[in-house]
């Protein structure tokens, strides 16, 4: 499995997600734009799939999120997926979307047109209308995916063209050493951007949308400026056992 005793990791999700769910509750509570509630993703990068199904099978966990195509494949068959969404939370290559087309029910990263033609190209190919969000470069990072604030409207019209593909919002990760005064800034800066198109040009209630932000160091802050998705890792299952890369959105 890994160096962690399967038991050490029992312990540590039992005691902690119902932790995490009081802390987005009581946020949750705390703010008013967003009146539809908020999605726990489970970012189960590193964890044994065994400790998963027993987060899914007796803490009723429900949408888990892999960042990387060959660990959600090497699960995917043992997950007890019944009643569960899996999402892909990661940076997603286009010769990789094949692999994974048929076997998640979101994919919170898509930054460029060549990558949304292939998962538009992939959909086709399983008869499916493939849902997505639009990864925002909040920070303006040269080394994180994302496509900048200015760019959103063009990108969105774009989309549009693609008949396989249901944008249903954004997704951002905010700079990796932000304070919790600058995570705020920067979600209330993206939840502004998520209100201006799909409430305001979309016309159509916001709560039908997803904005994924906030991860395990800032989940409070994003629920707080209306994320209606956070992605949750290290709070939920403990420090993983090797170093994550700055732009990986593993929570």
């Amino acid at each position: 499995m890994t160096e962690r005793s399967f038991q050490d990791y029992i312990d540590t999700v039992t005691e902690a997600l119902p932790k995490v769910r009081e802390r987005i509750d009581a946020a949750y509570r705390s703010q008013t734009r967003n009146q539809g509630g908020v999605t726990l993703l489970a970012a189960t990068k590193t964890v044994p799939v065994e400790v998963i199904n027993y987060a899914i099978d007796r803490l009723g966990l429900r949408c888990i999120g892999e960042n990387r195509v060959q660990e959600l494949l090497s699960k995917y068959d043992a997950l007890h997926k019944e009643g569960v969404e899996i999402h892909f939370i990661g940076r997603l290559q286009t010769n990789k979307v094949k692999y994974i087309i048929d076997k998640v029910s979101l994919i919170h990263s898509v930054d460029s047109l060549r990558l949304a033609a292939e998962i538009d190209r992939q959909a086709k190919k399983h008869g499916k209308v493939m849902a997505i969000l639009v990864e925002i470069n909040v920070g303006g990072e040269d080394t994180k995916g994302g496509i900048t604030p200015d760019a959103l409207p063009d990108f969105l019209t774009k989309l549009s063209a693609f008949s396989s593909l249901s944008v249903k919002g954004l997704m951002v990760i905010p700079p990796q050493n932000a304070t919790k005064e600058e995570n705020l800034n920067y979600f209330n800066e993206t939840y502004q951007f998520f209100v201006d198109f799909f409430k305001k040009k979309v016309h159509n209630t916001i709560d039908t949308y997803f904005l994924s932000m906030g991860m395990s160091d800032s989940y409070e802050e994003a629920v707080l400026s209306g994320s209606n998705l956070v992605r949750v890792g290290s709070a939920i299952f403990g420090k993983r056992l090797y170093p994550i890369t700055p732009n990986e959105s593993e929570g």
